[in-house]
């Protein structure tokens, strides 16, 4: 017992569970849209597009946090316009935003002398670095995504799903896109400081991937992935503090553990499921059946429709 009370003594570790506890939540409910959309490319790209305004902010002494938020939308901003052009897929421009940020961070960076271990917290992330005032941003981003993310989930549902119907209701299908992506690089930002540049992917998509195996419902999926994401993230820091090692690494393996045991035996949709059901001769539903299970299953999906 003395090894789950006695680390709640320290003020740094209470503020690293609040932060990874937050983040999960965030990244758990933003993650959800991704994986459903199939652009898990989209995290990791943002996750190397903020690169530079990280280094930038280290370096001049300012806020990391900030840094990587104006990065982030400034990126989002730029991929979100260059997609609106129909010759440029979404996989193109990402391809060009993220490696010219990445690049250019890379830049800034090898033209400053820059200490071993402050660039490790940069890039596998420190969650016991955590001030308050970083938990305080985490927390009231967060705050905002989830918020918006819960008033709009129809109108991205239907962007993201059905764009051409959508548009035909009058939506701004390219706004709500942008939007998307902005609300996925304030994710990748309040993350990075958990689990660091390189990482902040696996908690955006893993958690959600490993919800996705448990159910086809898009709020359930949500609650799921961020519960997954919080277990993973409590756990990964008690570990990291008490073996002395990255606790963000830790996080990232718990994480992917989790992922492949769902895989494996997930009621529904795990391996050991499908085989016995392949057996019995019960018919599985192909993967597009699962998706459209997802936005016509839910009442608040289907009430545009409906009116």
């Amino acid at each position: 017992m003395s090894t789950l009370i006695d680390p709640l003594r320290d003020p740094a570790f209470v503020r690293a569970l609040i932060d990874v506890v937050a983040v999960a939540t965030i990244a758990g409910v933003v993650g959800t849209f991704i994986v459903l959309r199939g652009i898990g490319f989209l995290g990791d790209a943002l996750a190397h597009a903020i690169f530079p305004g990280v280094v930038t902010a280290f370096l001049i002494g300012a806020n990391l946090l900030v840094g990587a938020l104006i990065a982030g939308l400034v990126t989002a901003a730029i991929m979100g316009l260059l997609t609106a052009n129909e010759r440029v897929r979404d996989n193109t421009s990402i391809g060009v935003i993220f490696t010219a940020a990445f690049a250019l961070g890379v830049v800034i960076l090898t033209n400053h002398s820059v200490d071993a271990e402050e660039l490790e917290g940069i890039l596998f992330g420190d969650p016991l670095g955590a001030r308050t005032l970083d938990v305080a941003l985490t927390i009231g981003i967060g705050a905002g995504v989830v918020g918006t993310v819960v008033v709009l989930r129809r109108l991205f549902v239907m962007a993201s799903f059905d764009p051409a119907g959508a548009r035909a209701m009058g939506l701004p299908v390219v706004g709500l896109d942008v939007l998307l992506l902005a609300l996925t690089a304030l994710t990748v930002v309040v993350s990075f400081k958990a689990v660091g540049n390189i990482l902040v992917i696996s908690l955006l998509i893993t958690p959600a991937a490993t919800a996705r195996l448990f159910t086809d419902r898009l709020v359930p999926m949500a609650a799921l992935a961020a519960a997954i994401g919080g277990l993973a993230s409590v756990a990964g820091v008690y570990t990291g503090y008490h073996l002395d090692t990255s606790s963000g690494g830790v996080i990232v393996l718990i994480a992917t553990v989790t992922f492949f045991a769902a895989w494996l035996f997930a009621p529904a949709h795990g391996v050991v499921a499908v085989k016995m059901a392949r057996r019995g001769g019960t018919l599985l539903r192909s993967e597009p059946e699962a998706v459209a299970e997802v936005i016509l299953a839910s009442p608040e999906i289907r009430a545009p429709h409906d009116a």
